[in-house]
């Protein structure tokens, strides 16, 4: 999107580097659907601006369940559907609430990047698990440092699928070889399925809790309308529970958080859930261009760098180990290329000479990113650290 047909609000990725392309944070350059758009028009324009009403969280919680239940085939009673602010809200409830005190959590890396330290702040350890490479470049979970990694402690795994920064959809065997350990350890997962609405090619994406009787029975999932219809500042999530024993725990709370996310989020989400599926298709067919499109930029102008074309979300992770551009390839780009991404550092030990970056922009400013990036790299030498000012973001 060039910068005269960008939105005129103020934007934080765009904002926060002036002169700068930013393909950082998680949000997409394509607005929202008008049907949300006008949901949240005729709420504003009618003072909707109260405290979130019970009956308006029920619906929202409901038209979750319905969209779950249509769009990915997986039925959950809407009353397991509970409003949250965010995804590390859910998180944080689901650390605090059903794990065993003083447990660790594993981390699969790269991480999203909060998952590796939101633990810590609530005393947690954290058991990192370095991703292991297979011939065609896929990426997987370590299935025998997960089993060390329950064995010494561990009482959940964060599993973020699709995965984010990697682009990946886990697969049947996947998903069965990490159940299998999970269950045997007495184990819990929380599943982050956040950008489940962007998956490409034909195969229905199916949330990990859905799997079975037994990934059901040890899993909390978040869900949101955040990546899919590009709403993250409305700051309402879904926890979605799978067993009846994890909702009477639910319940039994007392109190249990007020935070149930923002009055205009439930509204979004209502709007998004039941009346944006059309728009939704069209976006996900729009970034399939874009990931198609940036595979042969990067072939073209970055042909040294390692990538693999993501099966779903608008990130890609891509390995500039074999360019020299000092300890942070992200701090480079940054100060040489003008180009702002998330430094593969942040994502997990071992990762320093990686980049997440965000393709959900206009195709012309993607190309020039994308040149840019790769002037940067032909012409690399060591450079010293930026002062880039960085801060996590999903």
């Amino acid at each position: 999107m060039s910068a005269s047909s960008r939105p005129t609000w103020h934007r934080k990725k765009w904002d926060i580097a002036p002169g700068k392309i930013g393909a950082w944070v998680a949000e997409t350059d394509y607005g929202t659907s008008p049907a949300v758009r006008s949901a949240l028009h005729r709420a504003v324009d009618e003072g909707f601006l109260t405290y979130l009403p019970t009956s308006l969280a029920r619906e929202a919680e409901g038209a979750c369940a319905d969209y779950l239940a249509t769009a990915l085939g997986w039925t959950v009673p809407p009353p397991w559907v509970h409003l949250v602010p965010d995804v590390l809200t859910a998180l944080r409830l689901t650390i605090t609430h059903f794990t065993r005190p003083e447990s660790a959590v594993v981390v699969p890396t790269p991480a999203y990047m909060p998952f590796l330290t939101v633990p810590r702040g609530l005393g947690r350890d954290i058991i990192q698990i370095p991703a292991v490479r297979s011939a065609d470049g896929r990426s997987t979970i370590d299935l025998v440092a997960l089993d060390a990694a329950f064995a010494a402690g561990g009482g959940l795994l964060v599993l973020c699928d699709p995965h984010n920064p990697l682009g990946q959809v886990l697969t049947e065997e996947e998903t069965q070889g990490i159940a299998e350990i999970v269950d045997r350890h007495g184990g819990q997962v929380f599943s982050d399925a956040i950008h489940s609405p962007i998956v490409f090619g034909p195969d229905r994406y199916r949330p990990y809790a859905a799997h079975s009787v037994t990934t059901a029975a040890h899993t909390v999932s978040a869900i949101a309308t955040s990546k899919g219809w590009n709403l993250p500042g409305l700051k309402t999530a879904q926890l979605i529970l799978s067993n009846s024993r994890d909702q009477e725990r639910w319940e039994a709370q007392d109190p249990w958080p007020a935070e149930d996310g923002s009055i205009l989020g439930a509204v979004a989400a209502i709007a998004a859930y039941r009346d944006s599926a059309d728009w939704l298709a069209d976006m996900v067919e729009r970034l399939d261009g874009n990931r198609r499109l940036l595979r042969d930029l990067l072939t073209e102008h970055v042909p040294l760098a390692e990538f693999r074309m993501p099966d779903a979300t608008y990130l890609a992770w891509v390995d500039f180990s074999a360019y020299a551009l000092a300890d942070s390839p992200a701090r480079v780009l940054a100060d040489v290329a003008h180009v702002v991404t998330t430094d593969g550092a942040e994502c997990g030990r071992g990762f320093e000479h990686h980049i997440r970056l965000n393709f959900a922009m206009e195709p012309e400013t993607l190309d020039e990113a994308i040149r840019r990036i790769g002037r940067a790299a032909a012409e690399a030498a060591p450079f010293a650290a930026s002062t880039f000012p960085r801060r996590p973001e999903r």
